[in-house]
């Protein structure tokens, strides 16, 4: 196990120093354009296994977390100025506290009934953002973007490297859920709850971990999307193509595991990026929806199942 850790680090160091030594290399911004996207989706792919994946939640609400954290953001710039820490800070505690109050209205609800709960939440926040003129209302807002910091050429790619520790804080929280016993009581209870609660399985309070957890790292994700765009307006903010992509993510790479939500988020959105530039950006949903079908009939657990039995093939066929 501590070796596994020693592992994780090295590389998230080495996955760091990557990141910082492009932005002092490459002088083309559309790379960091593009590997921020995939990025953030990574964050938001690793959020939503620890609510949809380990409890076994289905959580279509990303997008009303993720727009929380884009319009907390253009709030503390517009009202103080705020700078990015502090904004991605705040974004960060107003998902844990969104996160708990869900957890406490919809836990109780199960399978489609919560679902459908999380969908209400995101149209809910969405008018309520569309009727608030102070950060733009229906019209939306313009954001002027604040003097780089040192050692990052321009603001793009500051960006890029604040969106890589995020992704490398998301992963570092998922893991230690995964390998905890918080985690395997979110296991137990995804497999029945029923039955984990009759044992002694905290359920409800392992719900609300996760809930908050999970709320706390979609808005973070979402904070710095104010200042990437210079732009924010509610149908972009709270578009429901977050919570699907998202979710094809995670199941495409597989949700048992910390890692399969980081490898279908590499996947799709590496997939998606490229689509935009060579053909057409609605292509995308397209795409999104071949894969997800594909994956869900033919490898129901993911990238990561496939992998699994394949190893368990080989090391069959060589007893």
């Amino acid at each position: 196990m501590r070796r596994n850790a020693l592992f994780f680090w090295c590389g998230a160091v080495l996955f760091l120093a990557v990141c910082l030594l492009m932005t002092q290399i490459v002088t083309n911004q559309y790379p960091f354009f593009a590997a921020y996207v995939i990025l953030q989706f990574m964050v938001l792919a690793v959020a939503w296994s620890i609510l949809g994946g380990y409890a076994g939640y289905v959580n279509f609400g990303t997008s009303a977390f993720f727009g929380i954290g884009v319009y907390t953001a253009v709030f503390l710039v517009k009202a103080f100025g705020a700078p990015l820490p502090v904004q991605i800070a705040v974004a960060a505690a107003i998902g844990a506290l969104m996160g708990f109050a869900l957890g406490l209205l919809t836990l109780r609800m199960q399978g489609i009934f919560f679902s459908i709960a999380t969908i209400a939440l995101t149209i809910v926040i969405e008018t309520t953002i569309t009727n608030w003129r102070y950060v733009g209302g229906a019209a939306g807002i313009q954001i002027q973007r604040p003097a780089v910091t040192e050692p990052f050429p321009n603001y793009v790619q500051m960006l890029f490297f604040v969106q890589a520790l995020l992704v490398v804080l998301a992963i570092a929280i998922s893991r230690y859920i995964h390998n905890s016993w918080i985690g395997r009581g979110l296991q137990a209870l995804r497999d029945d709850e029923l039955a984990a609660e009759c044992t002694g399985v905290p359920t409800l309070r392992l719900k609300l971990t996760a809930c908050v957890v999970s709320g706390a790292l979609m808005c973070a994700a979402g904070a710095p999307a104010a200042m990437y765009l210079q732009y924010a307006d509610p149908s972009s903010a709270f578009n429901l193509n977050y919570s699907v992509s998202v979710l094809a993510m995670s199941l495409i790479g597989g949700t048992a595991h910390w890692a399969g939500p980081v490898i279908g988020a590499i996947l799709l959105g590496t997939t998606q990026q490229l689509l935009t530039v060579t053909i057409s950006s609605e292509v995308n949903v397209l795409i999104l929806g071949v894969m997800l079908v594909l994956f869900v009939v033919g490898a129901p657990e993911g990238i990561i199942g496939l992998i699994r039995k394949l190893r368990g093939h080989r090391s069959g066929g060589g007893a």
